[in-house]
């Protein structure tokens, strides 16, 4: 995983004491991993072994946003960031379709 259990508790605001929904969280973790390598259309391990921030803090706001809205309808008034989410995949998108088409963009 390229975001720790505690990285994400600490942007989601969680006491490093509750630990109930730590397995949850863990598969927030994998599934933003996942959604972003897709994305992306570029696998994370080609990236190497630590990920540009960009793409951290886009997982960071998907699991963010998994673990506020756990169901498909929301009763309430919710205003997306701005293309916070789109903005920072889109700029290491593989628009080419090939192992080469990745960002220069590091941090």
């Amino acid at each position: 995983m390229y975001i720790t259990l505690e990285e994400a508790k600490k942007h989601l605001n969680i006491d490093t004491d509750f630990s109930d929904d730590d397995a949850y969280i863990e598969t927030l973790i994998n599934v933003a991993e996942n959604v972003v390598q897709k994305h992306i259309d570029v696998e994370l391990s080609d990236l190497g072994d630590t990920l540009p921030t960009p793409l951290k803090q886009a997982m960071l706001l998907l699991i963010g946003n998994y673990y506020a809205n756990r169901e498909s309808v929301t009763f309430g008034a919710a205003t997306p960031l701005q293309h916070a989410y789109e903005y920072l995949i889109a700029l290491f998108k593989n628009y080419n379709g090939d192992k080469n088409g990745t960002s220069n963009i590091t941090d």
